[in-house]
């Protein structure tokens, strides 16, 4: 059994936050797992203490794992998961949204990796795990604010490990393709706000695009958990890992020339002929 101390964020029940709480818990991890609200986490099968934080806020993030840190002694892996969607095209959303987007995706991964990582610096080890996103890698549209915040989680996670290394502190990459979560429903698209959009006649192929991620061939999200933890909890944890649906078939986009992509993506996504409402 590790024996390690984990702090997730995001961990609401149906999320992957919530299952990878258990799975760490089941391999002997002592198990923080944090949400806004404390109800949000009812329902775990294994031993997990839960914490009440807002990956938002300085002084929430700053709180927890000083505790956490006197309580323990120690946190050997911080895994950040908190994420939300916000679907809609990029030339309705409001600058408040992105901001909000980037605020819970983006940020939130600074600003918890720069509370905990110092004192995995004084024990010269540890481990930071970001859960980025396939549309961090190929953005899709009617997701931009998603694709563009996970975008810079990628490049924030390849800069740490760059400047991690020496100190013996690791960082991995998770980038999930489809996975089976409740994240589309508790981020539902919002395009009655757009009475005006010129993309209303495309409206069919946003809700399309918002439940991509739960169609047929998505990873159920327990065993997406199970396979993330197991490469965490190995002696060498890899830099990057991809799983879930469709993850292959992006993998390979990687290798296409960016224009084709480009193209591709925007045939199945946006440019067929949409059914116009008479």
């Amino acid at each position: 059994m590790s024996g390690k101390v984990v702090l997730i964020t995001g961990c609401s029940k149906g999320g992957i936050g919530f299952y990878l709480c258990e799975r760490f818990s089941e391999q002997g991890c002592t198990v923080y797992a944090t949400s806004r609200t404390l109800e949000t986490m009812d329902g775990f099968k294994h031993p997990v203490e839960k914490r009440v934080m807002d990956v938002t806020s300085d002084d929430d993030v700053k709180l927890v794992v000083q505790s956490i840190l006197e309580e323990q002694g120690k946190i050997d892996i911080v895994v950040n998961n908190a994420g939300a969607i916000s679907i809609g095209p990029l030339l309705d959303v409001s600058l408040d949204q992105a901001r909000k987007a980037f605020e819970t995706n983006t940020y939130s991964v600074l600003r918890v990796a720069q509370a905990v990582v110092p004192s995995m610096v004084e024990r010269k080890q540890g481990l930071i795990v970001n859960i980025g996103s396939l549309a961090g890698n190929i953005a899709t549209p009617w997701n931009g604010l998603y694709s563009a915040s996970k975008a810079a989680v990628r490049a924030l996670s390849d800069v740490l490990a760059m400047e991690c290394k020496p100190f013996g502190v690791k960082v991995m990459l998770v980038a999930p393709g489809q996975v089976r979560t409740n994240i589309t429903a508790n981020q539902a698209a919002t395009l009655e706000l757009f009475p005006t959009s010129i993309y209303k006649p495309y409206f069919d192929r946003v809700y399309e695009r918002l439940d991509g991620s739960q169609a047929k061939g998505s990873m159920d999200a327990d065993e997406f958990a199970r396979r993330v933890v197991a490469k965490a909890l190995s002696p060498s944890p890899p830099s990057y890992m991809t799983l879930g649906g469709k993850s292959r078939l992006f993998g390979f986009f990687q290798w296409l020339p960016h224009w084709l992509v480009l193209w591709i993506v925007g045939s199945m996504m946006v440019w067929r002929k949409p059914e116009l409402s008479t």
